[in-house]
């Protein structure tokens, strides 16, 4: 046995994907007697003139039979003398494109079909394009109907070349070639004898031997899915083990807190473990209480990248157009924080290769993108650690998902701090306008130029969407900062233990009031803030709801004191 294949059937309209995993389970006798007998009826009333129609052992959505398509992703589990399957048939319509990036996602092959009498069309090239995004690495061309142009060898040799030139352009690493007729069988399960100039194996020969294995990566990593916390006694981080191995009394690094911690125990179920390896779904409790919630990742290495900015190769699946500015909820490993495309950098054109500058792209198209991050997030290029490295886009009005894609550069240069006076840094953007883009119903903000404010410097107190006044303070409990703004001016960056209520209006580093007017109200918030963080880290954190921090901000803050939304038909992320 060569243990299980997971293997994707892809390509263009009719080119007969369901026809041909149907005639694998067909002749390989793996139909209970009933599926049998089922089939035979069917295809009796079927187009195929009472021949047996293999396609009915997949398409099972009354649409699909009435249409003669794949419409959704049909998933099959079978087991021959020598391996165990799992095949996703996929749709070919360019309409279900979504649907065949879906089943890509799992598979470690693709069956790519190409018809004889057609060649390589469009739709082949973009699944092609697909399936080698996805990380897919193994590729079967099955060149299909060759009943139809006589078995000829001739046009299976101009087709192989078009092939050959697919597989260079994308650099595809293992390709097969095999001529076949899925309705007559040929080359499926069994040697073709119409076909005496091909002398290789058969397409279930190829995947019942084919080596898929992977280089086992020996970095340890874990996105935390969950915080465990039974009781007062046991706290334990909940997940996958993505990548290599993890025993007690290992150090590990929490990112992206970058805190140094051992491995206490491991629980796998109900059972306590030495030991756990890449696959299995582990409680690990640590040594000591650290920063860790929801979204963070344990690992061995605590050089895995922590960024803000990442560049994505995107596969756009919503039919609105995806314009540059617009942000969306972003979803990679465990982490769900919002994201703003800020640059569209190329699109590919899925025919030729060739990249194009674009503004925006439309639905199935693929484009390269640079993505901007609410907050920092652990993530890696794709090609490097999967999990790091595939993401989401979700709509954060209709929550569909609007793309998927995969990491291929991030930026892990230090963040240049908003304000600094020697080590007191603050982040924040309490000097960026705030818009309100009628036509697509989203708020979002206009960077400015990349400025940092130190002591001394004059700050702007009016723009589009923000009035200040000439005299006011602003405290970052986040960063335990304080800055003092007289006339205008900055007169003063301290930590935030030595800062001092003087009456003046107090904001936070986003321009929102704080409805702190005395001393004691500045130590409440800031015990009502500790308290809300401790809170969040206990029961861990859902970036999806509304966490105790935001609680806290919903009750101290004003937004509408010193700043409103200017509304804007046309605006455009800087």
């Amino acid at each position: 046995m060569n243990g299980l294949l997971k293997f994707i059937t892809c390509g263009s309209v009719d080119d007969g994907k369901s026809t041909l995993i149907g005639h694998i389970l067909y002749d390989s006798k793996l139909l209970f007697a009933d599926q049998e007998k089922a089939l035979l009826l069917d295809s009796k009333a079927g187009s195929r003139g009472g021949k047996i129609d293999y396609s009915l052992l997949l398409d099972g959505l009354t649409a699909e039979r009435e249409q003669g398509i794949t419409i959704d992703v049909a998933y099959r589990y079978f087991t021959t003398k020598r391996r165990s399957f799992i095949v996703a048939d996929t749709p070919g319509h360019e309409e279900y494109t979504r649907n065949m990036a879906v089943g890509a996602s799992f598979a470690q092959l693709a069956v790519i079909l190409v018809d004889a009498k057609q060649g390589v069309l469009v739709q082949t090239r973009r699944h092609s394009r697909i399936c080698h995004l996805m990380g897919i690495e193994h590729f079967v061309f099955a060149v299909n109907k060759m009943d139809l142009v006589n078995y000829d060898e001739a046009r299976f040799q101009e087709i192989t070349e078009e092939i050959g030139k697919l597989s260079r352009e994308l650099s595809l690493k293992d390709v097969k070639i095999i001529p076949v007729s899925a309705t007559e069988g040929d080359n499926v399960t069994e040697k073709s004898p119409n076909m005496p100039w091909y002398d290789d194996g058969t397409l279930l020969d190829w995947l019942e031997t084919v080596d898929v294995r992977e280089q086992a990566d020996t970095v340890f990593y874990m996105p935390v899915q969950r915080v465990c916390r039974p009781n007062h006694q046991f706290r334990g981080f909940q997940g996958q083990v993505e990548s290599g191995k993890i025993a007690v009394g290992d150090e590990i690094t929490t990112l992206p807190s970058k805190e140094t911690v051992q491995v206490k125990s491991i629980h796998v179920g109900a059972r306590e473990v030495a030991e756990a390896f890449a696959g299995q779904p582990v409680n690990i409790q640590l040594s000591r209480e650290v920063d860790v919630s929801r979204g963070c990742v344990l690992t061995d290495d605590p050089k895995l990248p922590v960024t803000k900015k990442i560049r994505a190769t995107l596969l756009w699946m919503d039919d609105e157009v995806l314009k540059e500015g617009k942000d969306y909820l972003l979803k990679l490993g465990t982490k769900h924080i919002p994201a703003v495309v800020k640059q569209i950098l190329c699109k590919t054109d899925v025919n030729t290769g060739e990249k194009l500058k674009t503004v925006q792209i439309g639905k199935n198209e693929i484009a390269l993108c640079e993505l901007e991050l609410s907050e920092k997030i652990v993530a890696d290029r794709f090609e490097k650690h999967k999990t790091l490295g595939e993401l989401i886009l979700i709509d954060r009005i209709s929550h569909m998902t609007s793309a998927c894609g995969v990491v291929e550069e991030v930026e892990t240069g230090e963040e240049k701090p908003y304000f600094k006076n020697g080590e007191v840094k603050a982040g924040g953007f309490i000097f960026e306008e705030f818009y309100f883009n009628l036509e697509n119903a989203y708020l979002t903000r206009q960077r400015t130029e990349d400025k940092q404010y130190q002591v001394g410097d004059e700050v702007p107190v009016q723009g589009d969407s923000f009035h200040y006044p000439d005299f006011f303070d602003i405290i970052s409990v986040e960063d335990e900062a304080a800055i003092l703004v007289r006339n205008r001016k900055i007169t003063d960056i301290i930590e935030l233990g030595r800062y001092e209520y003087s009456g003046v209006p107090v904001l936070d580093e986003r321009g929102f009031e704080l409805r702190i007017h005395s001393a004691a109200g500045l130590l409440d918030f800031r015990k009502e803030f500790k308290e809300a963080v401790n809170r969040d880290e206990r029961e861990g954190k859902q970036n999806t709801g509304m966490d105790a921090k935001a609680q806290v901000y919903n009750r101290w803050s004003r937004f509408e004191t010193y700043r409103r939304v200017i509304c804007n038909t046309n605006f455009w992320f800087i």
